[in-house]
């Protein structure tokens, strides 16, 4: 199935302007936020921002609002739905229906997929990426909810002890992938080898703070921001025990295929084809 929209996941503590004159890449030009912009059709383009996954909502919306608003942009608003009813109300659904950016907020994932999973407002942001060109964004929890298996939490400290990551339903507007953020400073490597053990028809993509990709066509994965794009492909995997283990045995896995991209490097999921920014093509 051909997708017309755009998925935009980030890993969290995206730039937000509050420190142009840094040495990592130019917020108004290069930055994460500026490309969801581009993507979403320019200054001129609406925005909604939905903190539903937050318990600070208006300090995240405000944050937000700085943010594009230093950008250029003026068309930007928040959505804060904190229910389900909130998610079927008419006059937030055509704003749903009008927005060029719907951009999810961090927070904790599961709240995304309780209360708006589901609801009308779910299937009209699915019917949209489908045959729209829409761009869908999230950060952080924002991210890890687009795919349809979703990391709901589990323990960095005690991952590859089976049964320490806790998998669920996401959003779905991605098959193929789970997705986790926070990837390297909160070192969850061992979480995200769990769930592809879990999902071994699946890859991981692991999204380092301030890093995202740009998803067109829901194949074709391109780097962005200023970090690392960690990807496990389990299709190669030769062992693999995670279904005959009891809880809180250490798991074994071999063969697992993992790449570490970054910025303009890309890789299309059905070919499995890397491409890295400035070399020729790989082929594994």
């Amino acid at each position: 199935m051909a997708y017309k929209g755009i998925l935009i996941p980030i890993g969290g503590n995206e730039d937000k302007g509050s420190d142009i004159d840094d040495d990592g890449l130019d917020f108004l030009t290069e930055g994460i936020l500026s490309q969801v912009v581009a993507e979403s059709g320019g200054l001129e383009a609406s925005i909604l921002v939905i903190t539903t996954a937050s318990k600070i909502p208006v300090e995240v919306g405000e944050n937000y609002i700085s943010a594009f608003n230093l950008l250029g942009c003026s068309n930007i608003e928040i959505l804060d739905i904190r229910t389900s009813e909130d998610a079927e109300e008419k006059e937030l659904l055509q704003k749903v229906r009008n927005a060029d950016c719907v951009m999810f907020s961090g927070g904790d994932q599961s709240r995304i997929v309780d209360i708006i999973g589901g609801t009308e407002m779910h299937r009209i942001l699915k019917h949209r990426f489908q045959n729209e060109k829409i761009v869908i964004a999230g950060t952080s929890a924002g991210a890890m909810a687009m795919s349809s298996e979703m990391v709901s939490g589990g323990s960095s400290t005690e991952s590859l002890l089976k049964g320490s990551v806790n998998m669920r339903d996401g959003m779905n507007f991605i098959p193929g992938l789970i997705i986790d953020s926070h990837f390297i400073k909160r070192g969850r490597f061992g979480r995200l080898t769990e769930a592809v053990s879990k999902f071994p028809h699946f890859l991981g993509v692991g999204l380092a703070e301030d890093t995202g990709l740009i998803i067109r066509n829901c194949n074709h994965l391109t780097v962005i921001g200023s970090g690392m794009v960690i990807i496990f492909d389990p299709s190669s995997l030769t062992h693999n025990n995670v279904e005959i283990l009891q809880e809180g045995v250490p798991m074994t896995l071999t063969n697992l295929t993992v790449h570490v991209l970054a910025n303009g490097d890309s890789y299309e999921m059905d070919k499995k084809k890397i491409e890295v920014f400035g070399v020729d093509t790989l082929k594994h």
